[in-house]
């Protein structure tokens, strides 16, 4: 049986119970149903290693950026950097659909006039064999500063050996077609 909570007259000092269909309290209500937002400092990171080799190029990079996000984790808060450390490894190995190998083209503009450098997939896994996967993931991100401390977080290796070992991170499967 609930305690009856007793009024008090503020003037007189004498105190008046308070009839058995008077609403309770707001402090007396029970627990509190608030949203726990994170900040930067308390989030909790792990760290995880996510092989791509034959993965679909886009299907791994949403996965890789929503762990970056910290959306996978019960504690997101969108304001804040509160996502995993990634490692990404067989960067090169990734595959892409259809004829995108030759078709799919990367722009880049020096910004002087004539500066403007046109490449195909083919040509930049040849260049940079992490480039596609990065620029797959960043373009997932928010474009602000939450999103380039995000970037910080992501680690891609075109080979299958990584130096974060130390850190023991936990493999996770890529999504694939």
């Amino acid at each position: 049986m609930l305690a009856r909570i007793q009024r008090i007259d503020r003037q007189g000092g004498i105190a008046y119970p308070t009839a058995p269909f008077a609403a309770r309290p707001r402090h007396a209500r029970g627990p509190s149903m608030k949203t726990r937002m994170l900040s930067k400092h308390t989030a909790q990171r792990n760290w995880v290693v996510v092989d791509v080799k034959d993965k679909v190029l886009g299907r791994a990079a949403t996965q890789i950026a929503s762990m970056l996000r910290g959306k996978h984790k019960p504690t997101f808060t969108p304001h804040a950097d509160t996502g995993d450390f990634v490692v990404v490894v067989n960067a090169e190995k990734v595959r892409l659909t259809g004829s995108k190998w030759q078709k799919k083209e990367y722009i880049h503009h020096s910004m002087f006039p004539g500066g403007l450098k046109v490449y195909t997939a083919e040509q930049a896994v040849a260049r940079h064999p992490t480039r596609l996967v990065e620029d797959a993931v960043r373009r997932m991100l928010p474009r602000t500063n939450l999103g380039r401390a995000m970037m910080k977080k992501l680690k891609i290796y075109a080979g299958a050996e990584h130096p974060h070992s130390a850190q023991k991170p936990t493999a996770v499967e890529a999504r694939d077609a």
